[in-house]
C-alpha cells in the first residue's frame, strides 16, 4: 500500500514537472515571438522613415539643381543633419500629434560622390588610360600606398572589362576572381575584390569611388589629396591653398583655380569640373534600442535635373553618419 502511494506521488511529481517545463517553454516561445515581431516592426518603421529622409534629400538636390549650375560646400545640401529627435519634425506640422510618436532620432548627410577619384576612369575601351593611371599613382603616393597598387587596380579592371576575359588565361590568384576572371566591384566597399590588402583599402577608401560612368572630379568639393593627384604639376601645399580659398569663394569654373594653383597647373575641363552628377546620401535611424543605417547613390541628370536613386544598401552604423566628410 505504501509502495503504491509512493509510486503515485512520484508519478504526480513527474507530471507536474513536465507540465511546468512545457508551460515555461511555451511562455519562452511566446516571448521570443513577441520580441521578433517587435524587432521586425521596428525595422519596417525605421526603413519607412529612412525612405522618407531619402526623398527629402532628393528634393533638396532637385531644388539645388534648379537654382545653380555650380556645386560647392556652401550649399544647403552640404550641411549635415545632426542627430535630431523625430518629434521635432512632427511638431513643425501643426496638424500632427507627437504624443504617440516613438522615441526616434534621425541623422544624415549628403556627400558629393565626385569629390573622390572615380576608379572607373582608369579603363576605357578595354585599355588602361596612362593619364588616369598616373593620377591614381600620385594619389597612392599621397596617402601612403605603393604606386604598384595603382597598376594592380588598373590591370584588374582591364581584365574585368567586357571582351577582356580571354586575356586572363589560367590566372587563379587570390584577387577576388571567379575562375581566374576579375570581378568588377559593385561599390567602393568591394575594393578587396581587386586583390588589394586591407591596409591599402583602408587608406584609399576615403579618396576613391566607383560610379556608374566616367566622371570628372569636382574641384569645389574634393579634398586636397585628390586635387593634388588629378591636377598635374602641383604639390599638396598648392591644393591646400585652393581648399582654404574655396571656403570663402567657391569656383565658378575650372579656370578659376589657376591663380591659386599657378600657371603651370594642368587644368583639364574634361577631367575636372565645378558641378556634380552623383551624390551619396547616408541616413541613420535610432529607434529605441535599434540603430539602422542606409547609404544611397543618387544621380541628378544635368539636362532634366531629374533626381533618381540608383542603389540603396544597409551599412554599419557609425558616428560619422551625421557628419560631413568634405570639410
Amino acid at each position: 500500500m505504501h509502495r503504491q502511494r509512493g509510486a503515485a506521488l512520484l508519478t504526480a511529481m513527474i507530471i507536474v514537472t513536465l507540465i511546468a517545463t512545457l508551460a515555461s517553454g511555451m511562455v519562452w516561445q511566446q516571448w521570443r515571438a513577441v520580441q521578433v515581431e517587435v524587432a521586425e516592426r521596428g525595422q519596417v518603421q525605421a526603413q519607412w522613415i529612412l525612405n522618407g529622409a531619402l526623398d527629402w534629400a532628393r528634393l533638396i538636390l532637385r531644388e539645388d539643381g534648379r537654382t545653380s549650375n555650380v556645386d560647392h560646400l556652401g550649399e544647403p545640401w552640404a550641411v549635415p543633419l545632426a542627430e535630431s529627435r523625430l518629434s521635432t519634425f512632427l511638431a513643425a506640422d501643426r496638424n500632427a500629434s507627437t504624443d504617440d510618436a516613438p522615441d526616434a532620432f534621425l541623422s544624415g548627410t549628403i556627400r558629393d560622390a565626385q569629390a573622390r577619384y572615380n576608379l572607373r576612369n582608369l579603363v576605357r575601351d578595354g585599355k588602361v588610360q596612362p593619364v588616369e593611371l598616373q593620377t591614381l599613382q600620385r594619389l597612392c603616393a599621397l596617402v601612403g600606398v605603393s604606386d604598384s597598387v595603382a597598376v594592380q587596380i588598373g590591370e584588374a579592371l582591364r581584365l574585368a572589362s567586357p571582351g577582356n576575359s580571354a586575356d586572363v588565361g589560367a590566372d587563379t590568384g587570390d584577387t577576388g576572381r571567379s575562375g581566374g576572371i576579375p570581378v568588377l566591384p559593385a561599390s567602393i566597399d568591394d575594393l578587396g575584390w581587386l586583390g588589394l590588402d586591407a591596409i591599402s583599402v583602408r587608406r584609399l577608401q576615403p579618396f576613391v569611388t566607383w560610379l556608374p560612368g566616367i566622371t570628372p572630379v569636382n574641384l569645389n568639393t574634393a579634398p586636397k589629396e585628390v586635387i593634388a593627384a588629378v591636377v598635374s604639376s602641383i604639390d599638396l601645399a598648392s591644393a591646400e591653398r585652393l581648399v582654404q580659398s574655396r571656403l570663402r569663394n567657391h569656383l565658378r569654373q575650372v579656370e578659376d583655380a589657376r591663380p591659386l594653383l599657378g600657371p603651370g597647373a594642368g587644368l583639364d575641363s574634361a577631367r575636372m569640373s565645378v558641378n556634380t552628377r552623383y551624390f551619396e546620401v547616408d541616413g541613420s535611424m535610432r529607434l529605441e534600442q535599434m540603430l539602422v543605417a542606409q547609404r544611397s547613390l543618387i544621380e541628378r541628370t544635368p539636362q532634366t535635373r531629374e533626381v533618381r536613386v540608383l542603389r540603396s544598401v544597409r551599412i554599419r552604423p557609425t558616428a560619422t553618419v551625421g557628419t560631413s566628410l568634405q570639410q
